[in-house]
């Protein structure tokens, strides 16, 4: 079985105003001894996003897994100051099984009528060697301010899909070894993270919406539940942020091949580690 968790860990800190990387941690263990780790809201050398403290959130983390390789992609990487260190946050991804290959994708972010807030946004993409052979998880955290963003960014994520989709052939004229060699990176594959959109909304509809079968993306939660309301992923303990109290925005999309070995999909309603909660997805491979 391969165990895969998203979480937007708000950089470490719960309900309770408290950054504490190893209470994070903790959850995750208790939750599953998972293969992959996918964390969005991840902060290096910002002490404005971590109370202060101003630390390698990336490197701490590690150290909590120490058998998982992890790869950072920043949404925004900032001068600090006199610092050596640049400010960065954004999505990290801790992997057990081995990672093949690393993409880097800037979402877009056009400007938003009327003009609002916002900020810059990534998603990660890595390629593992899971036990059926290589497979796709990408992790992001798409803009809460802005809808017409969110579109954007959704759209982009679909044109990846497509892109990769059409160059699978390319293995069949690509030299064996080189920067032009092609290293696999399957269709099939995993999407997750904090979408910032509900159920069945604009967002959502354009991230489900047939690209090429089977190869577009699926709601996995529906593939186990069916038609029963996805759990909340938010909004449970932190009504200050969230008024609208418990509501779903985190989620796991996956091709259809993957679908077709999605063994279970859960959430841990019960941690304040986060104003988000941690959402589990497990496959039979």
């Amino acid at each position: 079985m391969t165990s895969i968790i998203t979480w937007n860990i708000q950089c470490g800190r719960g309900v309770d105003g408290r950054v504490d990387l190893m209470r994070t941690a903790d959850v995750i263990k208790n939750m599953a001894d998972a293969d992959v780790i996918c964390l969005q809201e991840v902060a290096r050398f910002d002490p404005e996003l971590d109370g202060g403290k101003g630390a390698d959130q990336v490197t701490v983390l590690s150290t909590f897994f120490p058998d998982h390789e992890a790869v950072f992609g920043p949404a925004f990487d900032r001068k600090n100051g006199d610092s050596r260190h640049r400010r960065q946050f954004g999505n990290l991804i801790m992997s057990r099984l081995p990672i093949i290959q690393v993409f880097y994708h800037q979402l877009p972010q056009p400007a938003p009528p009327p003009p609002c807030k916002h900020m810059p946004r990534q998603a990660l993409e890595v390629v593992v060697e899971a036990n059926d052979g290589p497979l796709r998880v990408t992790t992001t955290h798409l803009e809460f301010h802005s809808v017409e963003q969110r579109l954007s960014q959704a759209g982009r994520l679909c044109e990846i899909q497509t892109e990769t989709l059409s160059n699978l052939l390319y293995a069949q004229t690509a030299p064996s070894s080189g920067p032009y060699a092609a290293v696999p990176r399957p269709a099939r594959g995993i999407l997750c993270g904090d979408f910032n959109s509900a159920p069945d909304d604009t967002v959502y509809q354009t991230l489900t919406a047939p690209i090429s079968t089977p190869y577009s993306y699926q709601d996995a939660w529906q593939t186990i539940h069916g038609e029963t309301p996805h759990a909340p992923t938010c909004g449970i303990f932190d009504h200050k942020q969230w008024p609208q109290g418990p509501h779903c925005r985190d989620y796991f999309f996956v091709t259809d091949e993957v679908a077709g070995i999605v063994s279970d999909v859960q959430v841990q309603e019960e941690t304040d580690a986060s104003d988000h909660q941690p959402v589990l997805l497990n496959l039979e491979s």
